[in-house]
């Protein structure tokens, strides 16, 4: 029993000793990580300002691969030419100087929050206008560092990047925005830029743009030659597709509008001049408001876009019809002047016959003298009957459907807003069938470049 007991009492005193000892193990671990830090980046022994050498140990250019992580696409601006975006940006490279003992593979990387401790690859944003950094609620930024000397760096950053923008098909138009990354002091002899394997670029599920949609993203290479040397650069392309319902509601709509309602005007009667000249001249201005207010939200370009010519054979039909009613004012008046001249001449006819028939009543004794019966061949009368002859001999003429519809209304004015009443329509239908068609099926190739 002495015996049982005294083996229980060791038992128990061995495993307080095994826990004692993987305490202390855990915590020699964690100071063991302090003693590899301090003993690959103390002082003395590691100098970020070198750069690391190249694969394999050898004199050659380091290597250094990038992949991005695209979290947000906050604005595009047509105005400015520029886009904002949120993003992750990594840098991974092999640095020999930073190799370390793993402790049979317990210690998978060391992390790091600051930077200016190892060497650093000088990349830089080459279009970038505006960025800074995010600090809440710790800078958002950590190097890692791997046994074999591979180092990691990822920093979460926000950018406004210039994005010059072909707007000769807008609002039907693609727009490819880049962002540019190179080298700025280091040449190709010493730093390469290289796109990670796999999958460079991701980005964010369910991304949401206001008025675009991202189509797809390439990545290729952009090394730049001045001077001082050729340098590494990388580019990312992205494609965005305009969404057209919004200013198909905003802007195409309502223009059509405008020029139907400026038809009304062929359907009133030609002597409501107020009303006419009213709707007319609203028309007008409405329509020159909302082209100032599509220009407003667009720079200023020595070209031609595809909503100028819109918003510019709208407002010409809205012209057209103000100046048709002065086309039909002016017909209008003329056709009086021309009624009143008829009647002055009626008048005048009337009243020498008035006259010559009291002359006729007044004379009973006058003598007539009696018209031979028989002409000679040469008498204007006779020739005269002839022609009349051959005239009703002749062939009818087929009648003219037109003539004869526009017989129907008896004035010029009257038949200037009858022919508007389908003239307007047909051009402006004829209009619409080959703007669409040139905007609408064209290559691909020309909307992107």
């Amino acid at each position: 029993m002495g015996t049982g007991h005294f083996f229980w009492v060791i038992f128990y005193f061995a495993s307080l000793c095994s826990a004692s000892l993987a305490n202390n193990a855990k915590i020699n671990f964690r100071e063991k990580e302090k003693k590899v830090l301090d003993q690959i980046l103390g002082a003395g022994k590691y100098d970020a300002r070198i750069r690391p050498s190249g694969l394999n140990g050898t004199d050659g250019p380091a290597i250094v691969r990038i992949n991005l992580f695209v979290r947000s696409i906050m604005t595009i601006s047509d105005i400015k030419m520029e886009y904002s975006v949120q993003l992750t940006f990594r840098e991974q490279w092999t640095d020999e100087r930073l190799k370390f003992d793993d402790i049979q593979g317990r210690l998978k990387y060391l992390t790091l929050t600051e930077a200016n401790r190892v060497w650093m690859p000088d990349l830089f944003f080459s279009n970038e206008k505006e960025g800074h950094f995010h600090n809440i609620i710790m800078p958002n930024v950590y190097i890692r560092i791997f046994p074999n000397g591979s180092v990691l760096y990822s920093i979460r950053i926000s950018l406004t990047l210039a994005c010059p923008m072909n707007l000769k098909l807008y609002p039907l138009d693609r727009q490819i925005c880049s962002l540019r990354m190179a080298s700025y002091g280091w040449t190709t002899n010493d730093l390469v830029f290289l796109w990670k394997e796999g999958d460079p670029v991701q980005v964010v599920k369910n991304l949401h743009l206001p008025r675009f949609t991202l189509e797809k993203f390439l990545t290729d290479y952009c090394n730049s030659k001045t001077n001082t040397g050729e340098y590494s650069c990388l580019k990312v392309d992205l494609l965005f597709k305009r969404e057209f319902s919004y200013y198909l509601i905003q802007i195409y709509i309502p223009c059509c509008m405008l020029v139907i309602v400026s038809w009304v005007s062929f359907w009133l009667d030609q002597g409501a001049v107020p009303a006419r000249v009213s709707l007319g001249v609203t028309t007008l201005l409405t329509m020159a408001t909302q082209t100032s207010g599509i220009n407003a939200s667009l720079p200023p370009v020595s070209y031609t876009k595809a909503i100028d010519v819109w918003t510019g054979v709208c407002l010409t039909f809205v012209f057209g019809a103000l100046l048709e009613f002065a086309l039909v004012n002016y017909a209008s008046r003329s056709d009086m002047h021309k009624e009143n001249m008829k009647k002055k001449r009626r008048d005048l006819e009337q009243a020498s016959i008035d006259a010559a028939s009291d002359l006729l009543d007044t004379d009973s004794n006058a003598t007539f003298a009696m018209k031979p019966l028989v002409r000679h061949p040469g008498d204007p009368l006779a020739l005269e009957k002839l022609r009349q002859c051959e005239v009703h001999m002749q062939a009818p003429k087929r009648p003219n459907c037109c003539k004869t519809w526009l017989s129907k209304f008896p004035t010029r004015s009257k038949r200037i807003d009858v022919i508007s009443r389908i003239t307007f329509p047909l051009v402006f239908a004829l209009f619409n069938l080959v703007y669409w068609s040139t905007y609408l099926f064209r290559d691909e190739e020309d909307e992107t470049f």
